[in-house]
């Protein structure tokens, strides 16, 4: 079973944490990974695919009637994420996350519940962090998910919160969790209306940590953790226990590398990011909505990288990279072509339709007249 104590971990992320950010992430060091939430209506209309070619296992939605590709929802990749992924539902019902979970159970190392998100697409459904005004609905899922996956499967379930309005409010709450049987509890330092540049609350992670240890129940901080170094001194400065482990969202966004001693500098992490996301074959919009958060805003290749239409281009893009993040070479004509190779192959496009359209319309005036 995943041990959590102690460690390092990156933060579930709707977008950021897909498989190539999980991959390099655990490349430099994240000792565990957590997927991006996934809603449980969502994942309940999967189907698990093996993929030979890149030898992941995917879970996908099947376009109605075949027509079109199926929908990617979930990607893992046993040979570097087995034992180091936990999946995040996004649920208000506890049957639906039973249904959800044991989709993916077998595929992943543990599950956690989403209680902390604040954003509206969570919250209007009575999912992230409104399950914390709902604390009797939190708990039967989780009970339920301990109950008949977790213990089934040995594989531990564990929910990610925000504090309350005051500690002593969330120390209730936190009692209240550990007591269904979760084998870990994240705690997001901040209360629901805060944002991320607010400063964490941490004040009451001593308390927290109290009723955890008393209760078997490992415990993870998260909020404005920069790296590492900055995890082993937060620990120093608050006086709190090494098994205590902590999860970063926004810096290991902005560079999944900060996991390592010894960070990557965003061109290194870019190339290394451009890499993995060519071999797993990453969604082209994902993998540039990557490089909008690694690229930093003054550099030209922000830019370069936003013009990109095609993974063929970002890869130009990025071996006009030099050494120390330097321009090599202006790729800015090889885009400015290729937007003209578009045009003109949508001209040729739309010229050929316009011709099918006047040699049906030709055809049926034909038959209409032999008719008559």
């Amino acid at each position: 079973m995943v041990i959590y104590a102690g460690k390092l971990v990156l933060a579930p992320m709707v977008r950021a944490g897909e498989l190539p950010t999980r991959l390099l992430a655990l490349q430099h060091g994240a000792d565990l990974v957590w997927s991006p939430e996934i809603i449980d209506k969502k994942l309940i209309q999967c189907e698990r695919q093996i993929n030979e070619t890149l030898k992941t296992v995917d879970f996908v939605i099947p376009s109605p009637g075949g027509n079109k590709p199926p929908t990617l929802v979930f990607r893992t990749y046993p040979a570097a994420e087995k034992g180091k992924v936990i999946f995040q539902i996004g649920t208000a019902t506890p049957s639906l996350a039973l249904e959800a979970a044991l989709k993916v159970i077998k595929d992943v190392d543990g599950i956690d519940v989403n209680a902390g998100c604040p954003k509206h697409f969570s919250v209007h459904s009575g999912m992230g962090a409104a399950l914390l005004q709902t604390p009797e609905k939190l708990c039967s899922i989780l009970k339920e998910l301990v109950t008949k996956v977790g213990e089934p499967y040995k594989k531990p379930i564990s929910v990610k919160i925000r504090l309350l309005e005051d500690e002593e409010k969330t120390l209730k709450l936190v009692e209240r969790l550990c007591s269904t049987g979760i084998s870990n509890l994240t705690v997001h330092c901040r209360t629901t209306p805060m944002r991320n540049r607010e400063a964490p609350i941490r004040d009451y992670i001593p308390g927290i940590y109290r009723i955890c240890q008393r209760m078997k129940v490992s415990l993870i901080m998260n909020g404005a953790v920069r790296d590492r170094s900055h995890f082993r001194g937060l620990r120093e400065q608050l006086i709190l226990p090494e098994d205590i482990g902590g999860m970063m969202a926004d810096c290991a966004e902005n560079n999944p590398t900060v996991f390592s001693d010894s960070p990557l500098p965003w061109y290194d992490t870019c190339r290394q990011y451009i890499k993995i996301a060519n071999d797993f074959d990453n969604h082209l919009g994902n993998t540039k909505y990557m490089l909008s958060r690694l690229v930093p805003g003054k550099s030209k290749f922000f830019q370069f990288f936003a013009r990109c239409k095609t993974m063929q281009e970002v890869q130009f893009v990025i071996d006009q990279l030099g050494p120390t993040g330097e321009m090599l070479k202006d790729p800015s004509s090889y885009l400015d072509n290729c937007r003209e190779q578009d045009k003109l192959l949508k001209r040729k496009a739309s010229d050929l339709k316009s011709q099918q359209k006047q040699q049906e319309k030709k055809r049926k005036l034909q038959e209409n007249s032999a008719e008559t």
